[in-house]
């Protein structure tokens, strides 16, 4: 489950997420989202007899809701019987808005992960991307939520930043690793449409890094973070390697997928269904994000709030972002983007997220789904031969080299 909070303080010039300045004066749109919020959340979880194995949520900057509505909306995912079968429960957040109030408002709420948007460390690099926050209130922040109990911790990074050096990235590295996060999620920068960045750069006010560098920057991001003990498990994230961990990737079985450290398994033609015979010691647990590997693996997912995806089985639609009609037309707010995925496409977007991961795509899987005639056959071989895709004994991956054009690889297999 997914769930979407759209305030910011500010918006960053690279943001394309659907998020709404909070101006002051305003703060009364918070509470009626709030309560809209927990009547579509009502409405679903009696709908679809839901019980998620993850939650996450998302923004905008969650962490800009006021804490007495994080008290609201906790309790009544509590009373919505929701936690009695997430294993992770993440909140993103903006380092300039975290309290050691709210750190233990969430903890206390079930939150045992947070995700924090620090993206550089570098002053300079900041303003150019628009991200207010002073660098010094990471480890702040990082260490609130620690004392609240939050131990599961990640970092964003962004790097292929403009007037951005190998140097530089290497110092902002530096700096996240001593901070000791429990995961690393680094972004190559894109130039998204409609995006101030994208017109800044359309005027030539700034430069994107050259080509070159960038791909300079992702070797030497791969490198330092295997260095530091990281699992590059799909192409823009790592976690930090626990000892003796099961790994989530290798619990994939013919189509149940059974997650270490929980009790839930994804079925293909199921909402969620459970098993309590699946339950590893906390020692084994991995500090690969869970939530994510559900996209990753095209299982399903159910987001609410505005403009918030959703994907069952096959189905796909999402929620129309505008704030008000989604206040006004909640429990069940207006939709859009409804698509039924047709099997070949369905199979193509499967393959395509599968070799996002850095395991990537089991051969038997492939073997059971792609028809002999199916063009794609050929297409994994002339990758294959060209030093883009290899096999191992039981999977289809990218290579080292492959991951440097992954979305053009990919891309061919859709």
């Amino acid at each position: 489950m997914y769930l979407h909070v759209p305030f910011c303080f500010h918006k960053c010039h690279y943001c394309d997420f659907f998020s709404l300045v909070e101006p002051k004066g305003r703060e009364d749109r918070q509470e009626a989202f709030t309560e809209a919020l927990i009547r579509e959340l009502n409405a679903h979880i009696e709908h679809y007899q839901l019980k998620p194995q993850t939650l996450f949520v998302g923004g905008g900057t969650p962490t800009l809701l006021r804490p007495q509505l994080w008290q609201r909306l906790l309790g009544a995912i509590s009373d919505a019987g929701v936690l009695d079968s997430v294993a992770e429960f993440t909140v993103e957040a903006n380092p300039e808005t975290v309290s050691a109030e709210l750190m233990h408002i969430l903890a206390e709420g079930g939150v045992n992960r947070l995700s924090m948007g620090a993206q550089s460390f570098n002053p300079q690099h900041l303003k150019t991307l628009e991200r207010w926050h002073d660098p010094e209130t990471v480890p702040r922040a990082m260490l609130l939520a620690r004392e609240a109990g939050i131990q599961n911790l990640n970092l964003d990074l962004i790097f292929a930043i403009p007037g951005q050096t190998l140097n530089d990235l290497d110092q902002d590295l530096d700096t996240a690793l001593q901070f000791n996060p429990t995961h690393l999620s680094c972004y190559s920068l894109i130039f998204e449409p409609n995006t101030p960045l994208t017109q800044k750069m359309k005027l030539g006010r700034i430069s994107p890094v050259g080509e070159e560098i960038e791909r300079d920057m992702y070797d030497h991001v791969m490198n330092r973070l295997e260095d530091a003990d990281f699992e590059h498990y799909e192409i823009s994230n790592w976690a930090k390697r626990v000892p003796n961990a099961l790994d989530p990737e290798t619990e994939l079985s013919g189509n149940r997928w059974v997650m270490p450290g929980c009790c839930c398994i994804i079925d293909d033609d199921d909402v969620f269904s459970l098993s309590d015979t699946q339950s590893p010691a906390p020692e084994t647990r991995s500090n690969i994000c869970r939530h994510n590997l559900i996209y990753w693996h095209n299982k399903n997912w159910l987001g609410l709030g505005p403009s918030a995806a959703s994907h069952i089985n096959g189905h796909r639609w999402k929620n129309e972002p505008h704030l008000g009609r989604y206040i006004a037309g909640s429990p069940s707010p207006p939709t859009l983007d409804h698509e039924q995925l047709p099997p070949r496409r369905r199979l193509g977007e499967q393959i395509m997220l599968g070799l996002r991961l850095r395991l990537g795509v089991q051969l038997d899987w492939l073997q059971a789904n792609l028809l002999p005639d199916d063009p794609r056959h050929a297409t994994i071989d002339e990758l294959i031969q060209i030093g883009m895709l290899e096999k191992t004994e039981s999977h289809l991956r990218l290579t080292r080299r492959g991951l440097f054009l992954a979305d053009s690889v990919i891309a061919k297999l859709l």
